[in-house]
């Protein structure tokens, strides 16, 4: 999945962010789950990665719910 930028996440509507936000979570999971078992090499940084971008999408789901 490709960086997630805040100006792009803020022109997609309700419905979009919480899929991409469980579409994030799901993949989180995935990752962790592989580098618990250690057969993640190359990737360790794409988990730091996902949780930046799922912080992004909670943050835009926040300030909406605050206007």
């Amino acid at each position: 999945m490709p960086k997630l930028k805040s100006s792009e996440l803020r022109k997609l509507d309700d419905e979009e962010l919480q899929e991409n936000f469980l579409e994030l979570r799901a993949e989180l999971i995935k990752l962790r789950s592989a580098a618990i078992r250690g057969t993640l090499k190359k990737e360790t940084g794409k988990i730091r990665d996902i949780r930046k971008a799922i912080a992004r999408v909670l943050t835009i789901m926040n300030e909406r719910k605050r206007i």
